[in-house]
């Protein structure tokens, strides 16, 4: 099951976040509809923080299923394996995979409590593994990697209990859909067409369709001025979204936050630069409280040096709106200067949060030691004693269908295998 990890994403929507993961031989991303309800082009992040758009391809609503297709990851092979006839049984283990309220990922063991637990006129797969809003839409597996659900939090009124969508549903679903193009679909439950026009009923049979589900999340008039600044800077507001009214994204090495104050009082715009350095503290204080970078603070919190802004929120209705637009661009920029003027000048490293070098080679080393790892649980399987050649001939043609071998490594194992009939 380790092996999945790399095949499941965070979802990032301008309304919250959840997950969404790849299954073996197909190219979208599968999740929950309603993690993505209301957009229509959302952002998906990888373990290793790349970000990418992903187009809502298709919806059914009272499954709670959606696919989307994420162009940069079609070539990505996706590890988690669909089985129909995989039988879900009472007290086996499963494990919830995903993003829970937005944090790193993360994995929790349960049992199945009910395999067909009947909820809203559907049977859903019934745990005791910990969900929680930011799960859903991610994959409930067994300990082979095998899909037993989609997990869903829509059902929040008891403590410890935890749903996932049926894999037999969701197999279901995968096999309606034959379409390669990237049109938004709304799928008819009870006839299993697609419609693509705005319509309160299926062009097909006349069942009833919500109209909803064909428009767009409004986003607030302080979410419009902030995307507008970052386009401004030059970067898609959809890859920096992190939830809603809240705005994370790297301007060269420094990352920059831009939210809202729970009470909506206040715009903030802020970026972690430096750790403080051990020794020589005198210079760099004073540096710090002479206030060189008006209109911007420079503070420390917890041993770390930050660069923030700070308006009120009506300011972005008044003649100084502008002015507060050009401040969130610049303290974007000042941010990518300052970290490196305190690290040359002052000798400060980086704050855990900076996109260094150092980054990029550990990013390169974890996907290089996921890739080994996954060979190597596949081999040994392989070379298992206890398994039939057949299904060591299905093992086989799962590592190539996830291009971790050759085509020429598959066919000279196939003939090792054939050989021992």
């Amino acid at each position: 099951m380790k092996n999945t990890k790399k095949s499941i994403y965070k979802i990032i929507t301008a309304d919250g976040t959840g997950t969404g993961f790849k299954v073996v031989n197909q190219d979208f991303l599968i999740t929950n509809y309603h993690v993505i309800k209301g957009s229509k082009v959302v952002a998906v992040e990888d373990h290793n923080k790349n970000r990418f758009l992903a187009q809502v391809a298709m919806v059914n609503p009272e499954v709670d299923l959606a696919f989307l297709n994420v162009t940069d990851l079609k070539n990505v092979a996706g590890t988690i394996i669909l089985d129909e006839s995989k039988e879900v049984i009472n007290t086996q283990k499963v494990y919830i995979n995903g993003f829970p309220f937005g944090m790193p990922f993360t994995v929790t063991e349960g049992i199945v409590s009910s395999p067909n637990q009947p909820m809203q006129g559907r049977n859903y797969v019934q745990t005791d593994a910990a969900v929680n809003p930011g799960n859903s839409g991610g994959p409930m597996l067994n300990e082979d990697g095998y899909l037993v659900g989609v997990t869903t939090s829509k059902f929040t009124q008891a403590d410890n209990v935890g749903f996932g969508i049926k894999h037999t549903d969701v197999i279901k679903q995968i096999n309606d859909y034959k379409f390669d193009d990237v049109k938004y679909r709304v799928k008819c439950n009870s006839c299993d067409s697609f419609t693509t026009e705005e319509s309160e009923f299926c062009s097909n049979c006349g069942n009833n369709i919500d109209i909803s589900v064909f428009e767009e999340f409004e986003k607030s008039h302080f979410a419009n001025f902030t995307e507008e600044a970052l386009a401004e800077l030059g970067v898609d507001p959809i890859l920096c979204r992190a939830g809603r009214d809240y705005w994370e994204f790297y301007q060269g090495s420094a990352r920059v936050r831009i939210f809202t104050t729970n009470n909506n009082k206040y715009l903030f715009a802020t970026s972690p630069l430096n750790n403080l350095p051990k020794s020589n503290l005198e210079a760099l204080l004073t540096y710090i409280n002479s206030n060189k970078v008006p209109p911007y603070q420079l503070g420390i919190y917890d041993n770390k040096i930050f660069i923030s802004y700070r308006t009120h929120l009506s300011e972005i209705y008044s003649e100084r709106k502008d002015e507060v637009k050009k401040a969130i661009i610049n303290l974007a920029l000042k941010a990518d200067e300052l970290d490196d003027f305190f690290k040359d000048t002052y000798g400060c490293e980086m704050s855990m949060e900076s996109k260094t070098n150092d980054n990029l080679v550990e990013t390169v080393k974890v996907a290089t030691e996921e890739k080994e790892e996954i060979i190597e649980t596949k081999t040994i399987e392989l070379k298992a004693t206890d398994q039939s050649p057949m299904d060591k001939l299905k093992k086989l043609k799962q590592l190539f269908e996830m291009e971790l071998i050759t085509e020429a490594d598959y066919n000279k194992k196939k003939e090792e295998i054939l050989d021992t009939l």
